[in-house]
This record gives structure tokens, C-alpha cells and sequence, in this order.
């Protein structure tokens, strides 16, 4: 399998997508964002359609796209909050957008298999490059970030009341989640951002472990299930989203079921 030079970038890709998406992801889930990595991925949609049809690299468009979109929700932010109607209206009016300009490319129907389900083995040495920039970047940040961001995700009011700049850490963050699936979305698509955005962080956390282990743990979660969707696929040649989507519920389920395990030993 590695014999291949575009088995070996799926892999270095995967890897560089994967350390960044498990602790943004933890985090995602912890704050109870997990809603804005679906939405985001969507936005991102329609600018990378829009990038394809002028001629731009689609992560720019992608990336560019989720970023203007990320730093607007962290401005809104309490006030979106449970306005689904409104949510779901401007998804829909983005993923049409997307559509619309995919309705003006000759390679449609390629381009959009790509962008909504993902196309892992078909990432260039160029776009590799790309994602290892996005990564040191994104892991960069989170670093200066993880402190306060704990502190206001588990004790918000006190959190405030220390001074910590909620607003504008809210900004920051979601900025870094909006960056994280464009990373994202090369490998799963835009549909199927969840499968390691949200589920190896959900994993984690119903795991109870403590903070600095549970991002480290999503990590690894997250490029065990986006390796071992490698695998599977190459053995299978079935697609390599199914596989991470497909192994990323099974460990949710396995974890809720091991929760409840320890809770019954130690009653």
C-alpha cells in the first residue's frame, strides 16, 4: 500500500488534518459549538465552488469562505443561539450558492463528489504543503488559546468576571474552528466534517479523562479513525469518509458503553 506515492500523501495528510481537527473538535464539543463546524463547512462550500469557478486553488476559497463566516458567528454570538430557522435558511441559501456555481464548471460533477464527500488520494504535494501550513498554524493558536479557552468554557461567568475578553475569545475561536474544517473538509467533504471534527472529541470526552489528556487522546483518535479509514478502503475499495464516519460512531458507542461499565463497577 505504501509503495504508492499518493497512498503515502493520503497518509501525511490525514495526519496533518487529524492533530488539529481532535483538540479544536474537543473543545468544539466541550463549549457546545459542536452546530458551528456543520455550518461553517457549509459557508466553506460555497467559497470554494466560488474559487473553483474563477480559477482559485478551492482550500483558499474554502478556508476564506469559513473564516469570514467564523469571525461574524463569534460577533453574533449568544444572540444566533437557537434561531435554527434562521441557521438552517442561510445554509440552505450557501449550499445553493455552491450548486449554482458548480452549474457553470465543466468538471461539476467531479468537483462536487470532491468538495461534499471528500477525495483524500487526490490531494497534491501542493495542497500538502497548504495543510501543513494550515496545521503548525491552527496548533499554534490553540496553544496560546487552551488555557483561558478552558477557563471560559467551564466557568464562563467567573471567567468574565476575571476579565478574561470572552467576546473576542470567541472570535478567536471560532476563527481557528472555521480554519480546522477547511483542513477538515479536504479529507471527509463538507457533509461528513462531523466524522473527525466532533466524533473522536465526543468519544474523549465521555470518557471523563482530564483536560490535557483528552486532547491528546481526540488526536489520536482522530488519526487512528482517519488512518484506519485508509486501510479499510484500500482493502476494500470502498470510500475512505464512509470508513472514518463508519469508525468514528463505533468508538462513540463503544466508549458510552465502557462509561457505563466503569459507573456499574464502581456502584
Amino acid at each position: 500500500m505504501l509503495d504508492y506515492d499518493f497512498m503515502r500523501t493520503a497518509f501525511l495528510a490525514a495526519f496533518l488534518v487529524a492533530i488539529v481537527c481532535g483538540p479544536v473538535g474537543w473543545f468544539l464539543v466541550l463549549r457546545g459549538q459542536t452546530f458551528a463546524s456543520h455550518a461553517l463547512s457549509h459557508v466553506g462550500f460555497a467559497g470554494a465552488t466560488g474559487a473553483l469557478l474563477v480559477g482559485v486553488f478551492p482550500l483558499a476559497g474554502l478556508s476564506t469562505g469559513a473564516l469570514v463566516a467564523g469571525i461574524l458567528m463569534g460577533f453574533a454570538g449568544d444572540r444566533v443561539a437557537g434561531r435554527d430557522v434562521m441557521i438552517g435558511l442561510v445554509l440552505s441559501v450557501t449550499m445553493g450558492a455552491g450548486a449554482l456555481f458548480l452549474h457553470f464548471l465543466t468538471q461539476s460533477a467531479s468537483a462536487a463528489t470532491a468538495l461534499l464527500f471528500g477525495d483524500i488520494l487526490g490531494i497534491s504535494k501542493g495542497m500538502l504543503s497548504w495543510l501543513a501550513l494550515l496545521s503548525v498554524g491552527c496548533l499554534l493558536a490553540l496553544g496560546i488559546m487552551a488555557r483561558p479557552l478552558l477557563f471560559a468554557s467551564l466557568q464562563p461567568e467567573l471567567a468574565e468576571a476575571k476579565g478574561v475578553p470572552m467576546r473576542l475569545l470567541d472570535v478567536l475561536f471560532l476563527a481557528l474552528v472555521a480554519l480546522a474544517t477547511a483542513e477538515c473538509a479536504q479529507i471527509t467533504g463538507v457533509l461528513l466534517v462531523f466524522t473527525l471534527m466532533v466524533a473522536p472529541a465526543a468519544t474523549v470526552l465521555r470518557l471523563g479523562v482530564a483536560p490535557l489528556v483528552g486532547l491528546m487522546l481526540s488526536a489520536l483518535l482522530a488519526l487512528c479513525e482517519a488512518w484506519g479509514g485508509l486501510v479499510l478502503s484500500w482493502q476494500t475499495d470502498y470510500p475512505t469518509s464512509f470508513w472514518i464516519a463508519a469508525l468514528g460512531g463505533m468508538g462513540f458507542v463503544a466508549a458510552g458503553l465502557f462509561s457505563r461499565f466503569v459507573m456499574r463497577q464502581t456502584t
